[in-house]
């Protein structure tokens, strides 16, 4: 094509066109990049944004979260918090952090007991938590204790070889124990024989698989509080109830006799029969949305029975490979239905609940802060499932907060899981170790001199 004056003037015209559209483009988009910004974490398991636990956690701030951290002038440590709590305000525009040198204000340290350097505290409507360390979970459940209106006192009954929530041993409660308290519940252990009453600020009392008989004004005392709308939760194992039958009938339940066994498990490389795997769950605020297979080591069935004033919800109930076994656990094992044994699924666990009834101590406050207008009890045919050694099986944890809170009467907490953050950790037998450290230390630099030898060795044949 033949390029004329009139040609080139267009050609530049139209370069000068360009540029200017370029310009204008590149111009438009760093203007909006300082009013809208986009964020994407290709990271493994997104580490480095927040858990949909603890956005859950933050959705629940309505008002101005405050966060002051006491960190030195250090670059690193700084950087840290602030990268940390820039992931919560990227879902929270009014989350404030705010640095304070510890040496500069020494009085107001002490005064707050600020022990260590980069410890912070987060406010919220005049209330406040400490946080030891600047991590996803350390801060997600300090938020989760100021979401609470009031303090949780749930009490365990002891004194009769129950578990324990501050027991280390495989058959106590201690690592459930230390999840509640990170979440703010206060626990506290009560010996009827030594105190007789409940105390009135009780909100929830667990009766955690006694395994002595209790005395009899003990239980008055418990029934007592049933009958005056305290919260209980019920953990039997299978065989005796040791003096808990009048509970159980008040509560219109009944146990099976037996221990429910499982052939399903045996899909899931678990030999013992006695565990029990629930997969399914009924509509019930407990359950709702929970989604987890949770694992039940020797679970006994429950059936309501009688009338009741209590409305009775399972939300627990086994496979259709299961049946109460009322015979001896050991050798080949079958269904018998001769013997009295009842095929699956069966109910583990069940949900009560009813109005508060008129009158007595657990009634008489009528601000909605200071008791629930419902009494919520919850009876599980397993105490087991919560013990420091089967703890960690399935959605176990989950299930066990989620029933804290509704009896707590702290439904905004169901179903947000217990552990917030992520675990990226890479835990490696001594045998994988050792592999690693032969194949780095010995198997590739060989491997790298074999392979130059090799082609130096070929090269000076040619």
């Amino acid at each position: 094509m033949k390029i004329n004056a009139r040609t080139h003037l267009q050609i530049r015209l139209q370069n000068l066109a360009f540029t200017l559209l370029f310009l204008g483009v590149a111009g438009l988009l760093a203007w909006l990049s300082t009013r809208y910004s986009t964020q994407f974490d290709w990271t493994a398991g997104g580490r480095n944004t927040l858990s949909a636990a603890s956005v859950k956690v933050l959705d629940l701030f309505k008002e101005p979260v405050k966060i002051t951290a006491y960190a030195r002038e250090e670059k690193a440590l700084r950087t840290r918090i602030s990268d940390q709590v820039a992931r919560y305000r990227r879902h929270k525009q009014d989350v404030d952090l705010v640095f304070v040198n510890p040496d500069t204000q020494p009085d107001k340290v002490r005064e707050l007991g600020i022990a260590a350097d980069g410890e912070m505290r987060v406010e919220y409507q005049g209330r406040s938590e400490e946080v030891s360390e600047a991590s996803e979970i350390a801060i997600t459940n300090a938020l989760q204790r100021l979401a609470h209106v009031k303090e949780q006192h749930v009490v365990f009954l002891e004194g009769h070889g129950e578990r324990s929530p501050k027991g280390q041993a495989n058959h106590d409660l201690g690592q459930f124990g230390i999840e509640l308290e990170h979440k703010g519940v206060n626990l506290s252990l009560l010996n009827l024989a030594v105190t007789p009453n409940i105390p009135d600020n009780t909100d929830l009392l667990v009766l955690a698989g006694p395994r002595v008989n209790l005395l009899p004004g003990e239980i008055a005392q418990i029934l007592h509080y049933v009958n005056q709308g305290g919260n209980l939760w019920w953990l039997a194992d299978p065989g005796d109830l040791h003096g808990l039958a009048p509970l159980a009938q008040q509560l219109g339940l009944k146990f099976l006799p037996g221990t429910v066994v499982d052939a399903s498990t045996q899909l899931f490389g678990i030999d013992d029969p006695t565990f029990a795997l629930v997969a399914e769950y009924p509509p019930h605020p407990i359950t709702l949305g929970f989604e987890a297979m949770t694992l039940f080591p020797s679970a006994m069935a429950l059936e309501k029975t009688g009338e009741s004033g209590f409305e009775r919800t399972p939300f627990l109930a086994t496979l259709r490979r299961s049946w109460t076994e009322t015979g001896p656990i050991e050798g080949k094992i079958k269904f018998d239905a001769d013997q009295g044994e009842r095929e699956g699924p069966l109910q583990i666990g069940y949900a009560l609940s009813k109005e508060k009834p008129a009158g007595g101590d657990k009634a008489k406050p009528e601000s909605p802060e200071s008791k629930p207008a419902e009494q919520r009890i919850v009876v599980i045919g397993d105490g087991d499932f919560l013990a420091n050694a089967y703890l960690g099986n399935g959605g176990n944890l989950n299930l066990g907060m989620n029933i804290i809170h509704w009896l707590s009467q702290n439904d905004q907490f169901i179903n947000i899981p217990a552990k917030t953050a992520r675990d990226n950790t890479l835990n490696l037998s001594a045998i994988a170790s050792a592999l690693i450290a032969i194949g780095f230390l010995f198997v590739l630099p060989l491997a790298s001199f074999g392979t130059g030898a090799f082609i130096w060795f070929k090269r000076r044949r040619r």
